[in-house]
């Protein structure tokens, strides 16, 4: 029995302590078309569920506003990931084009993800950055 209690202790810490990972992914919808669409992956298991009962609707602001924002987080997140003591916690560089069109919604979902970051990780990616939430 103390074995059992102890491994489970393991996996929830193993669990609580991996590193955030965020990927936007190109994913091809129809081969004949020049359109590409993207997809933003967000390996983080509290996130989907904070994103639903915290985000204002995708309309909120302009993609504009996201876009402006967003490229701001990245440029703060990708310098933070190499040189600041987050560094661990913050898993790699996020490959953000800012002259690529993601669309509205993944500009928002990413967005919210710093909003994350910030106020449930607790992790400061921008000093004086909006407060979504």
């Amino acid at each position: 029995m103390k074995n059992l209690v102890f491994i489970i202790i393991i996996l929830v810490i193993a669990a609580c302590s991996s590193q955030k990972n965020i990927q936007i992914k190109e994913v091809s919808q129809n081969e004949s078309a020049d359109s590409v669409s993207y997809e933003l992956i967000v390996l983080d298991p509290g996130f989907e569920s904070w994103y639903i009962k915290y985000c204002k609707p995708t309309w909120y602001h302009s993609q504009s506003y996201y876009e402006t924002w967003n490229q701001q987080y990245v440029n703060e997140w990708n310098h933070k990931s190499l040189w600041s003591h987050h560094s661990q916690l913050l898993d790699g560089q996020i490959n953000y084009d800012h002259q690529i069109d993601y669309g509205l919604e993944i500009n928002h979902k990413l967005f919210y993800y710093f909003q994350y970051v910030e106020d449930v990780l607790r992790i400061p990616i921008l000093s004086n950055g909006p407060n979504a939430t």
